[in-house]
């Protein structure tokens, strides 16, 4: 008892910190982070969509080839166009990748089980000079 009194600064300071990092990893979504050569491999060899679920406006300035848009806000709405890829894997992209984690969670609550989010979503793509197509 006197070892939590004498370090209650620090363990308080470890609680706060643990919670922070569960909050960081609870608060990620369902899909699992994969980089750009991982994802490269899931479209070429595993036949993977490319699942883009940016604005219209981001996706025309430029996207991956041969990739998928639907709007983040309207995965739920449009769920029907994606059963067909159920059984593949799906990468979710969005401009930083911050916000995937929430389209990747909608779809592994309809029963998708491949779901990977683009660590760093299109951005990540570009920096590493991946090629895109711009309408």
């Amino acid at each position: 008892m006197a070892f939590v009194q004498n370090n209650i600064v620090l363990i308080m300071i470890v609680v706060v910190s643990g919670s922070f990092l569960l909050w960081e990893l609870l608060s990620r979504g369902s899909g699992k982070e994969v980089g750009t050569l991982i994802a490269v491999q899931l479209i070429n060899y595993k036949n993977a969509l490319v699942l883009d679920v940016r604005e219209e406006s981001e996706y025309d300035a430029g996207h991956i080839a041969n990739s998928k848009h639907i709007p983040a806000d309207k995965i739920k709405d449009r769920m029907q166009e994606l059963e067909k890829f159920k059984d593949k894997p799906i990468v979710v992209i969005y401009k930083s990748g911050v916000r995937s984690g929430a389209a990747s969670s909608t779809l592994h609550a309809h029963g998708f089980p491949h779901v990977h989010n683009l660590a760093g979503g299109i951005d990540t793509w570009t920096q590493a000079n991946l090629p895109i197509v711009k309408k």
